[in-house]
C-alpha cells in the first residue's frame, strides 16, 4: 500500500473495449472488459482512489452512421449528443465489469474489503472549450467509418469537412478544440474523495461554450479525451495521471531497427522530442502532450499498457514522466508518491541534465541487453 490514500486518474484507451479486428459488438466489448476489469481491480487493492476516463472513437462512430442511415425515419442527434450516449452506453459497459471483477475476488462491493468503496458511478461531463479556438476553422478529428467517394462529396456539398484515409476510403473530420474546463469537477472530485469509483470525461467530454446569456450549448466537436484527462486529474487534484494504451512504453523512432523505449521523461524533453516529430499526431502525440502538461505541474504521469499498469505503480514499468526538480532528490522511496518512480529513476545511471538550454540529449532512458540505460 502506498503512504497515505492517493487519487489516480485512469485513461482507458480505446483497445480496453476493442480491438482493430472486432466490429464493435456489445459481446465483443464486455469480453473484453474482462480483462479491463481486473486490472483496474488490482489497481483499487493498492488502496488508491480511482477516477477513470475512456475513449470512444469507434463507439461513437457507429452512433453516427447509424442516426445517418434512419434519419429519413428518425430524427437524428447531433455529434454532441452522439457523445453524451456514448458516455453512458460504455460508463455502464465499465461499471458492469468492475462489478464483476469484484464478484470475481470474492469481496462485495461497496463492503469494506472490496477494492471498490461503493458501487461505481458514470458522469456525463460536460467540457468547456472556446469558441474562438482554431480547431473550430481547421478540423483535423477524423469520426465515424470509411466512407465511399459519393458520401464525401454529399458531405462536403452540406459544408462539412472530409479527407481520404490511407486504408481506402474517406472520413469525416470535425473540430477539436482544447479544454479550458471540466463543469462536473466539484461532484468528480467529492465523489473520489468518498472512495467512490467514478467513470468521466468519456471520449473527452460533451463540448460545451458558454452563451451570452450565461448558460452552456454543446457543439459539434471532439475533445482529445487525454488532454481532457490530464485536465481532470488537475482539477480534481490526482497524484498521478495513468494513461493506458497498446504498447508497454513512448518510443523514439517507433516501428524502425532503431526504436528506443523510453522509461522516464521530463516535460522539456518530451516536448523536444514531440517537435521533431516522433509522436503521431492521433496516436501517442496527445497522450505525450496530456503527461508532460501534468508533470510540468509537479505531479507524476505515466504511460503503459493495460496489462501494465499495477506493474507501472510499484516497479517503475511504462514510461514515467517526472517533475524536473525531482531528478535532484535523493533516490530513497520516501521522496516519492509512488513506488514506481522511485523505482525507474532509481534504476537509471545518476547523471542527469537540469536544464532545458544545453544542447547534448540527457535523461532519456532506454531498454537495452542492460535493462534501463543512459542513452
Amino acid at each position: 500500500m502506498f503512504t497515505g490514500v492517493r487519487t489516480i486518474v485512469v485513461a482507458l484507451g480505446g483497445n480496453a473495449l476493442l480491438r482493430p479486428d472486432q466490429r464493435g459488438t456489445v459481446e465483443e466489448q464486455r469480453a473484453n472488459l474482462v480483462v479491463t476489469g481486473r486490472q483496474l481491480a488490482a489497481l483499487a487493492d493498492t488502496g488508491c482512489r480511482l477516477v477513470m476516463t475512456h475513449g470512444n472513437g469507434p463507439q461513437v462512430g457507429n452512433l453516427i452512421r447509424q442516426q445517418e442511415l434512419a434519419a429519413s425515419i428518425i430524427p437524428p442527434f447531433t455529434i454532441a449528443l452522439c457523445g453524451a450516449a456514448s458516455q453512458g452506453v460504455i460508463g455502464y459497459l465499465i461499471q458492469e465489469c468492475l462489478v464483476e471483477a469484484s464478484a470475481e475476488r470474492r469481496r462485495p462491493l461497496g463492503g469494506f474489503d472490496s477494492p471498490f468503496h461503493s458501487p461505481p458511478v458514470t458522469i456525463l461531463t460536460r467540457v468547456v472549450v472556446d469558441p474562438s479556438d482554431p480547431a473550430f476553422h481547421h478540423p483535423t478529428k477524423p469520426v465515424g467509418p470509411l466512407r465511399g467517394e459519393g458520401e464525401a462529396v454529399a458531405g462536403r456539398a452540406r459544408g462539412e469537412h472530409w479527407t481520404w484515409d490511407r486504408r481506402g476510403g474517406w472520413r469525416r473530420l470535425v473540430p477539436s478544440p482544447r479544454p479550458l474546463d471540466i463543469l462536473e469537477k466539484n461532484v468528480i472530485r467529492l465523489l473520489a474523495s468518498l472512495g467512490v469509483t467514478v467513470i468521466a470525461g468519456g471520449g473527452g467530454g460533451i463540448p460545451v461554450t458558454r452563451t451570452p446569456e450565461g448558460s452552456f450549448q454543446e457543439v459539434d466537436a471532439v475533445v482529445d479525451k487525454d488532454l481532457t484527462s490530464a485536465l481532470l486529474a488537475e482539477l480534481v487534484g490526482a497524484d498521478l495521471l495513468l494513461l493506458l494504451t497498446d504498447v508497454p512504453r513512448v518510443a523514439l523512432h517507433f516501428g524502425t531497427p532503431n526504436q528506443l523505449d523510453l522509461a522516464v521523461l521530463r516535460p522539456w524533453e518530451a516536448a523536444r522530442y514531440a517537435a521533431e516529430g516522433h509522436f503521431g499526431t492521433g496516436s501517442m502525440g496527445p497522450k505525450v502532450e496530456a503527461a508532460a502538461w501534468f508533470a510540468a505541474r509537479g505531479k507524476y504521469a505515466v504511460i503503459t499498457s493495460l496489462d501494465q499498469a499495477a506493474a507501472a505503480l510499484w516497479q517503475g514499468e511504462g514510461t514515467w514522466f517526472v517533475p524536473a526538480e525531482k531528478f535532484s532528490m535523493p533516490p530513497g522511496q520516501s521522496a516519492f508518491p509512488f513506488p514506481g518512480a522511485a523505482a525507474a529513476i532509481w534504476r537509471a545511471p545518476r547523471t542527469f541534465q537540469t536544464s532545458p538550454l544545453e544542447t547534448t540529449p540527457a535523461g532519456v532512458y532506454v531498454e537495452s541487453d542492460r535493462g534501463i540505460c543512459y542513452n
